[in-house]
């Protein structure tokens, strides 16, 4: 295998420049996302209950769809109506519908906040009764219950679960290279596949960066969850 095609400096800042596309759309999906998820997670366990059948069918919608199908729909779909293209160059937001990175944050935003919502929903469904009466007890009313108590308790045990979703939503990232003109990680190696006709050398490459990114962000979890959930750690006599 011809390695060395690689560790051109080409073909080295070509992959430089997917990595610091991939990160970006990451951590970026990732910081929207969780703030929609957020809100979902407050309706999904609010009493108000047709915007709880609103964002539960959001939600189930979500799940129950491949992500590349809604990268298509976003970005082949919505991005391609004739009245949002009429408003490319002078409404907000349907100016960024013409961007590529947009349109593929967009859809893994919408994405992660869907299965993140429902984790987190679970998490302030299963928070223990003693600790809402101890808020009560305090004379903590609902909102400051929420606030204080429950949210930050659902977080903390919810964090196991959300870093496997990071982890696939950094695997996911794959799928941008679906879009036209987007460089991530998978886009370079296609390029330098398309180039030199070296399909294990270029996506082997693109692997190697995939699973150091994913021990890196496997790692931080580790050392948050020992942090945050010691707590619910089995006392040592």
């Amino acid at each position: 295998m011809e390695w060395a095609v690689i560790f051109e400096p080409d073909n080295l800042a070509l992959f430089g420049n997917g990595i610091v596309i991939t990160l970006w759309l990451l951590f970026s999906s990732l910081a929207v996302g969780a703030v929609l998820a957020l809100i979902f997670a407050l309706i999904l366990t609010g009493p108000w209950a047709p915007l709880r059948w609103l964002v539960g069918a959001y939600t189930f919608v979500i799940r129950g769809t491949p992500l590349l199908i809604q990268v298509y729909l976003i970005y082949y779909g919505l991005g391609q109506l004739e009245w949002i293209q009429a408003r490319w160059d002078s409404v907000w937001p349907w100016t960024h519908f013409k961007e590529p990175f947009f349109c593929a944050l967009l859809a893994f935003s919408l994405n992660t906040a869907g299965y993140t919502a429902e984790m987190l929903a679970g998490a302030i469904r299963e928070t223990s009764a003693g600790e809402i009466e101890a808020a009560h007890a305090y004379g903590m009313n609902r909102f400051q219950t929420m606030l204080r108590v429950v949210l930050p308790s659902a977080m903390r045990r919810t964090l196991p679960a959300y870093s496997n979703e990071v982890v696939m939503m950094l695997h996911a990232t794959s799928l941008a290279s679906a879009v036209p003109n987007m460089l991530d990680v998978t886009s370079a190696a296609s390029r330098i596949y398309a180039t030199y006709y070296l399909p294990f050398e270029a996506y082997l490459a693109a692997a190697a960066i995939y699973l150091a990114a994913s021990f890196c962000l496997i790692g931080f979890f580790r050392f948050s969850e020992g942090r945050l959930l010691a707590y619910l750690s089995p006392r040592r006599d």
